[in-house]
């Protein structure tokens, strides 16, 4: 089955992912900063399900993770 997402989606959610699991959070520990369900963090990081973070929830990650937002993006344009 192809993706949901767009090639940008998933990177930004594969460098939250990377993020998260380098700093030993969970799925439950983003859910409960982002005031959502620990069952929506994981269709966010799940390839066929075209949930997304909001903007306003990736400025929350980024206080978190002590990072930029601009951290999440490639340096580059990303090609479909």
């Amino acid at each position: 089955m192809p993706s949901s997402k767009s090639s940008l989606e998933l990177y930004i959610v594969e460098v939250i992912k990377k993020k998260r699991k380098s700093l030993k959070k969970s799925q439950q520990d983003v859910a409960n900063l982002l005031g959502v369900t620990v069952g929506y963090i994981g269709q966010i990081e799940s390839e066929k399900i075209s949930s997304m973070y909001s903007y306003n929830q990736l400025n929350k990650l980024s206080k978190f993770f002590q990072c930029s937002p601009k951290d999440f993006m490639p340096d580059e344009p990303i090609d479909d």
